[in-house]
């Protein structure tokens, strides 16, 4: 990490609280030029950037977010240090200002650094839409510093915001605290003179933070405990139990914020008056209708993605409007169908060898536009899950999810990562980071893999089209909901066994509902194209050529019949169909073929998809490729290999197994321990057995 003594450019930090609006600022300022990587010593995401609007270019780095600068949490560890140890030339404290009062909380620490500080009040445009006002220039006059309104989104202010700081970056300033101000004052201020004989850089805050009995600040002045202590000892706390500094503090700070600072809001109309967000979490937060309006919330978006019967009229004909979803899947197999039959055509006209038509029909272009299909689908979800993320719901969801959560040792808080886990397992393992403990956060990283993750849509969709065609939409939510009973399932048992420590408290602010912003959805949604894209063009490609290779050939490198038993996979997988057939899909002469896709999609789940498209399309002809069924050449072939239950217990042994080798490097990144990882991976491949042979009996008994 750079020093400041030897820096080139000036560097900006941006501080706040999560969803302040800060990494949309870092976004804006950076652009192209933003990288990510990790803090040294720690996993926590380090973003750096540069923003070229000024007279000279200016190091903007995105500092994590956080409610205090206390070490509670490892990104407020990082936070701090960076602040302290580095002193950047300025600090941005981007807040909230439609959740003032909290986000100045923050605010009061920075300020008691020598560091110079701009605010910058993001979402002012929601603000002044809700009738309320901000006097800014009052907020400057009891802060000590420029303060600035914006909006990120709209990039509204931000000009004139990077103006002020690049001037500001040029004064120097020195540091204070409420605690100034406080009963507490004559006695803090014999504090800070001890930190100042000492020569101690931002005194004030060092000095704020021995009074508060932080840990690290404990450690660093053992020197001079003593005299801190006779000082704090003379200190009367008020209403504070003697001793509790870290309470009186933190009532010291809010009680300035309260006095000083709420002048500065005027909202509209009377006290009394209940906001247009209070009103719609009196019906979405209640607490004996919020939890089934968010599961019905989610069967709808699983129903517009998914259905065949986009009106329910399929549960009453046989004939239904199809889901915008399925419309959109059904316009990209016609796309991969020509595009393999235009191939076909053209190594015929060429007189191509059989090898080659192998390798490319039904190894390449079989295989990646069996993953490719699914886009369609996977971005609509997406596009609605970014729809309830963006207009604040699923804020909303982790405070419904607080209380059955803490009865299996979890807080709310690790209801987000969890949601970061249907999108992808591997940020929402980072994302653990975020909770209190180490055994909360091992505790989350083993339940990860059961809440489905976007790589594995294309199995439910492949197996709902195919073997579920009528209720498609079913099919795959009740994927998620068996990956819900897994992980409480799973949840009771840790609970009892290894996993006893109790949930840490959960806070969260409720962010005002707003409309989505289209360019951040689009933005959105173009990050996971991309991304899927890129998965399936290079290792899907490539995996799926070699997996056509290993069931083509066999261990003397002789050709074979296509897929056939005999293969390099085929003969590597009999081996393993004494494990699987109890779950009820290896108890057919393809079975080996399922057993293989299982493999494959430790790599990534796209695999599975790919993988079966590679070992079963060759076996139903040409002809059946121009077939304009939903689920096209593959599904036809499923339906002949996989009976109702068989699919079920198929498609649960993928969604609880091992996730992909990337989600794997990450759990055992963040479990920093080989034992740990040990443990996890055979406590996955357990409950995927367990799971499975849970869901193939029950449906066998059902009916199903």
């Amino acid at each position: 990490m750079r020093q400041a003594a030897n820096k080139k450019d000036m560097i900006f930090a941006l501080a706040g609280n999560p969803n302040s609006g800060k990494t949309t600022l870092f976004n804006l300022l950076t652009g192209s030029s933003a990288h990510v990587g990790n803090w040294p010593g720690v996993t926590v995401d380090r973003r750096e950037g540069v923003y070229r609007g000024l007279r000279e270019n200016v190091d903007i780095i995105d500092l994590p977010g956080i409610y205090s600068l206390s070490p509670y949490t490892p990104e407020e560890t990082v936070s701090r240090r960076y602040i302290l140890d580095n002193s950047p030339d300025l600090v941005i404290d981007i807040v909230d200002s439609t959740n003032l009062e909290r986000n100045l909380y923050l605010t009061t620490q920075i300020l008691e650094s020598d560091i110079p500080v701009v605010i910058a009040l993001n979402m002012s445009d929601i603000t002044r839409k809700e009738g309320n006002h901000i006097d800014a220039s009052l907020l400057a006059d009891r802060f000590g510093v420029p303060v600035v309104e914006i909006s990120a989104i709209d990039r509204d202010g931000v000009k004139e915001l990077m103006d002020v700081a690049y001037k500001t970056a040029l004064t120097t300033r020195a540091g204070w605290s409420p605690l100034e101000r406080s009963p507490l004052g004559e006695s803090f201020e014999r504090v800070i003179k001890l930190f100042r004989g000492k020569n101690v850089p931002h005194p004030v805050f060092h000095a704020a933070k021995a009074v508060e009995g932080d840990i690290l600040e404990a450690d660093a002045t053992a020197g001079i405990k003593s005299e801190i202590d006779e000082i704090k000892n003379s200190m009367r706390l008020g209403d504070h139990v003697a001793g509790d500094f870290e309470a009186a503090v933190a009532d010291i700070r809010y009680n300035f914020i309260a006095e000083y600072c709420s002048g500065a809001l005027r909202r509209a109309g009377s006290s009394g008056d209940t906001s247009r967000s209070d009103r719609i979490d009196m019906i979405l937060t209640n607490k004996l209708f919020g939890l089934p309006i968010f599961f019905l919330v989610m069967f709808m978006v699983f129903h517009l993605t998914f259905s065949e019967s986009l009106v329910f009229s399929g549960y009453i004909a046989e004939d239904g409007i199809p889901s915008p979803g399925i419309m959109f899947q059904g316009w990209m197999e016609l796309f991969t169908d020509w595009l393999s039959a235009s191939a076909r055509g053209l190594l015929d006209a060429a007189n191509a060898p059989a090898w080659l038509g192998g390798i490319l029909i039904n190894g390449l272009l079989n295989g990646v536009g069996s993953v490719l299909s699914f886009l369609p689908q996977i971005l609509m979800l997406f596009l609605f899950l970014s729809i309830l993320e963006d207009s604040g719901y699923m804020a909303r969801a982790a405070l419904l999810m607080d209380r059955p959560l803490r009865r299996f040792g979890l807080s709310g808080r690790a209801f987000l990562p969890m949601l970061m886990g249907f999108g992808c397992s591997v940020p929402a393992m980072m994302g653990s980071r975020t909770l209190a403990t180490a055994s909360e956060r091992r505790f989350v990283i083993m339940l990860m893999p059961f809440f489905s993750c976007g790589a594995k849509l294309p199995i439910w969709s492949l197996f709902g089209a195919a073997i579920f065609p009528s209720h498609a939409d079913l099919a795959v939510f009740g994927m998620y909901l068996i990956g819900i009973a897994a992980a409480v399932a799973a949840a009771i048992i840790l609970r009892h066994t290894i996993m006893k420590d109790d949930a840490s408290f959960f806070i969260m602010e409720l962010p005002a509902y707003r409309m989505p912003r289209p360019r951040n959805l689009c933005m959105h949604l173009w990050e996971k194209a991309s991304a899927f894209i890129t998965r399936a063009t290079t290792i899907i490609a490539g995996a799926a050529v070699i997996i056509w290779f290993l069931s083509n050939f066999d261990f003397t490198l002789n050709m074979v019949e296509p897929n056939s038993r005999d293969s390099i996979v085929g003969i590597a997988a009999s081996f393993a169909l004494p494990i699987f057939r109890p779950l009820g899909f290896a108890g057919t002469p393809d079975a080996w073929k399922a057993i293989v896709a299982i493999v494959t999609g430790l790599i990534a789940k796209e695999m599975v998809v790919s993988t079966l498209g590679v070992l079963y399309t060759p076996e139903i002809g040409a002809d059946a490729l121009e077939d304009e069924h939903a689920a096209g050449a593959l599904s036809l072939a499923l339906v002949g290999s996989f009976s109702h239950a068989a699919a079920l217990s198929f498609m649960t042994f993928n969604l609880l197994s091992i996730p992909c080798m990337a989600a794997v490097a990450t759990a055992r990144m963040e479990l920093r321990s080989a034992r740990h990882m040990a443990e996890t991976a055979l406590f996955w491949l357990a409950t995927a057995w367990v799971g499975s042979f849970v869901v193939y009996r029950a449906a066998s008994i059902i009916g199903i």
